[in-house]
């Protein structure tokens, strides 16, 4: 599929899987850094994934919302696409991704035996990259095709398709909850349609699967009434609560001010509060990547 945002997206290092389609690959900065022998991201920290063998990919690059924290840009979106089928995506991603990598091969740091795990030995798959990835069709075929094939897989989503949530059973579910209330969520997510009720939805889902509710937190914005988010958190009773902090990047810059992202300690501080209400506890914190985990009170 060729377009403005889809050529902005190759010169950013997006591996396109198709001409026709916006489903992509692209290996995150976390897997660069640990394939040349560097620290690993939070999820190795939190849950034990190797972020060299970590593919990080899209089915799709559409998206129902214009969240003001995403990084991505607004004014060049993705067009309409021919839809791949789960084969051709699970057949693809693999030297995808390791096209991206190639230029750490002969990095200082890269041992032969690292760079055999990350390009031929993957193991754990990520639908984060941009986008819905509920805005593709056969969203619960692909996840169950990627576990076929010997993969864990986490899914991170905005929740606005419950019906499709329902049937999704990742190795880990992410459900995103950027506000505590419906006035707070058309300000920071400007949803494309009515979908406040629909997250609470996909939220009931939660507690019965390993699953992540995620809040980015927007200094000024969202980061207030600590009792609604832990009233919905204890309903939706997810295994994990990730309180993250908004970072000034890309795109966003231009919606959003350096001042409104928290640091760490603020964050902490947000955290706790929510967990208090919650009925959840700090399990671990990253403050380099500013993300606190909250899990269940025993």
């Amino acid at each position: 599929m060729h377009s403005k945002a889809c050529d902005a997206l190759r010169r950013q290092g997006y591996n396109f899987i198709s001409p026709l389609s916006s489903a992509a690959v692209k290996p995150c900065l976390w897997s660069k850094r640990a394939l040349a022998g560097g620290d690993m991201c939070y999820k190795h920290q939190f849950y034990g994934i190797e972020s060299h063998r970590c593919i990080q990919m899209t089915p799709t690059l559409r998206c129902n919302q214009r969240c003001l924290f995403c990084w991505r840009s607004h004014e060049l979106p993705a067009e309409e696409e021919k839809e791949l089928l789960p084969e051709e995506i699970v057949a693809s991603v693999r030297k995808l991704h390791k096209k991206g990598l190639s230029g750490y091969k002969t990095h200082a740091g890269t041992t032969e035996e690292r760079w055999q795990e990350a390009t031929e030995r993957p193991n754990q798959v990520a639908i984060s990259l941009s986008g819905e990835p509920t805005c593709y069709s056969h969203l619960p075929q692909l996840v169950d095709q990627f576990m076929e094939t010997g993969h864990t897989v986490f899914v991170v989503s905005n929740g606005t398709r419950p019906w499709v949530i329902r049937d999704l059973h990742p190795t880990q579910l992410y459900i995103s909850l950027d506000a505590p209330d419906e006035e707070t969520y058309r300000l920071v997510c400007r949803p494309m349609g009515d979908y406040w009720g629909r997250i609470q939805e996909s939220l009931s889902y939660l507690a019965t699967r390993r699953s992540a509710l995620r809040v980015t937190v927007v200094k000024g914005i969202n980061d207030h009434s600590p009792e609604k988010y832990g009233r919905i958190i204890r309903d939706a009773a997810p295994t994990f609560v990730e309180i993250k902090g908004y970072m000034y990047l890309g795109y966003s810059r231009s919606r959003l001010a350096a001042e409104q992202m928290p640091d760490h300690a603020y964050l902490r501080s947000f955290a706790e509060e929510v967990g208090r209400h919650a009925g959840y506890r700090i399990r671990d914190e990253s403050p380099v990547s500013r993300v606190v985990c909250l899990e269940e009170e025993p």
